[in-house]
């Protein structure tokens, strides 16, 4: 291992900051996690405190630090992996924020959304950015923050706020001010950015009304981002690594081959696989983005289907309904039941997405008879995230050129052992857990490592993925198919649900 070949991972997700400390071999010596508030002022509003994200990340690398026994002029280098479409605005003087961050869950701008597939801009909009018109995504939650906050467009005007995804948002904190940039991922997921040219697009910034001054410097996702302020961490250290959670999941699991496919089973669910050089367009609703970059350095991109709701189930059944106690406890609770006895659950708290991009679908658990018990809503729930996982392999496996024969899974959902076999059954393909399924820090620490020299290339940081757990489907085709259908469904009840009148 190098000397001092120690490597700081910071993973900002939807409800925790996280942060590892990586060796040279790959190996996680310390790690930090702390929980922050979610807020929902109103119905479809999902909201953080960024001064939150910035605390609870400077709690979880001191944590991680202090497991590891390394302390911040050891680091060589360190990666950022972030929740992707969430966006804020801060005063660039103070570096105070000025806007709360609008989480991606966020579905505000359902209306706006609306509007524009009106004016027939859809085709537009994702032959530009690959992506559908939905309020997941970060310019018109950007647009509604500018009109809505008494002050913030003229500031905006004036040039005194930035505005940035959480990566802009933690990079500017830990430089000190020194550096406002994003990578490409991020920036790719904004509706803002042409994926083609890898440059903001004048005329979608003039459709949403957001001055091109407010935005990041978009950059590779292996790039000099500068080095943290000596007065944040304590030493000045390189940032070398930035990607969205999701590409980063991918380049941890060593996703950059074809025939290979992740999926992370967390907040929601994100299934994507690499396309290499060549961008394409979706056939059938799937999004097109930059992924975390090719061997050569040159932009790459990568397929994505989003469940919004996945853990979030399992968090409603704990939270609200009091079905259990604990997140784990749902594995146990559904083993006790052979089936989940005629009940579907369709998750769609926040909305639907991909195949359906339906803001205005609402949740619903269907099926229910006196003798349904919570062992089987706990098993439909486990249900509801592999057959909705399933529809968005079904539909990136009609786009790719090549067949996926490998599901690669990661996230807190995935060391679930049942819903891991659900998956496998209900897409007929081999679903493989990783040895450590900290594969978004991961991700950020290999971009990060290469770009500081710790590993040459993409061979390396592959050499050191390994398999935990291999699922089989056991599952009938016919039985798949009735089961699939059954789903559908079930789907097809939620849509337009919330759409007013």
């Amino acid at each position: 291992m190098p000397s001092g070949a120690y490597i700081l991972a910071i993973d900002q997700g939807t409800t925790s900051s996280r942060a590892l400390v990586v060796d040279g071999d790959g190996e996680v010596l310390g790690i930090g996690q702390q929980p922050f508030t979610q807020h929902y002022p109103r119905p479809g509003y999902v909201e953080h405190n960024p001064e939150d994200i910035w605390e609870t990340t400077l709690e979880a690398i001191a944590t991680a630090l202090a497991g590891a026994g390394v302390a911040p002029a050891e680091l060589a280098t360190i990666g950022i992996a972030n929740q992707r479409e969430t966006v804020l605005l801060w005063d660039r003087e103070s570096g105070e924020p000025v806007s709360p961050a609008v989480v991606w869950q966020d579905r505000r701008t359902a209306a706006q959304c609306n509007d524009l597939r009106e004016r027939g801009l859809e085709d537009v909009v994702r032959a530009r950015t690959g992506l559908a018109i939905d309020p997941y995504f970060s310019g018109t939650k950007l647009a509604w923050l500018l009109d809505d906050t008494r002050g913030l467009r003229a500031a905006a005007d004036a040039g005194v706020v930035a505005a940035g995804t959480i990566d802009s948002w933690l990079l500017w904190k830990l430089t000190g001010g020194k550096r406002h940039a994003t990578d490409y991922t991020n920036a790719s997921r904004t509706l803002l950015f042409n994926t083609a040219t890898c440059t903001w697009d004048d005329d979608l910034l003039a459709l949403l009304d957001v001055p091109a001054s407010l935005l990041p410097e978009a950059c590779p996702s292996r790039a000099d981002f500068g080095v943290t302020d000596a007065g944040v961490l304590g030493a000045e250290i390189p940032i070398g690594g930035i990607a969205g959670d999701q590409q980063a999941a991918l380049f941890g699991q060593a996703g950059f081959v074809n025939g290979v496919a992740k999926n992370t089973y967390g907040t929601g669910c994100f299934l994507l696989a690499d396309i290499g050089p060549d961008r394409l367009t979706s056939q059938n609703r799937m999004l097109v983005s930059l992924s975390a970059g090719s061997e050569d350095g040159e932009p790459g991109y990568v397929i994505e289907g989003s469940v919004f709701v996945a853990g979030a189930l399992v968090q409603w059944l704990r939270d609200e309904l009091g079905i259990i106690r604990r997140s784990e406890d749902i594995e146990a609770l559904a083993r006790t039941v052979p089936d989940a006895g005629g009940v579907t659950i369709v998750p769609a708290f926040t909305g639907l997405g991909a195949p359906d991009w339906d803001p205005y679908a609402r949740g619903a658990i269907l099926g229910l008879t006196r003798g349904t018990t919570k062992a089987h809503i706990a098993r439909a729930a486990l249900e509801a995230i592999a057959l909705a996982s399933t529809e968005l392999l079904q539909a990136v496996q009609a786009d790719l050129p090549h067949q996926v024969v490998e599901l690669r899974a990661d996230g807190g959902a995935a060391r679930n052992d049942l819903l891991m076999q659900m998956q496998a059954d209900f897409a007929g393909i081999t679903v493989v857990r990783p040895q450590n399924i900290e594969t978004t820090a991961l991700g950020a620490a290999y971009l990060a490592g290469i770009q500081s020299g710790i590993w040459a290339n993409t061979d390396e940081v592959a050499s050191l993925w390994q398999p935990e757990g291999v699922f089989e489907p056991r599952l009938g085709i016919f039985q798949r198919r009735d089961r699939l259908a059954e789903w559908r469904r079930a789907v097809g009840r939620t849509l337009d649900w919330a759409r007013p009148e």
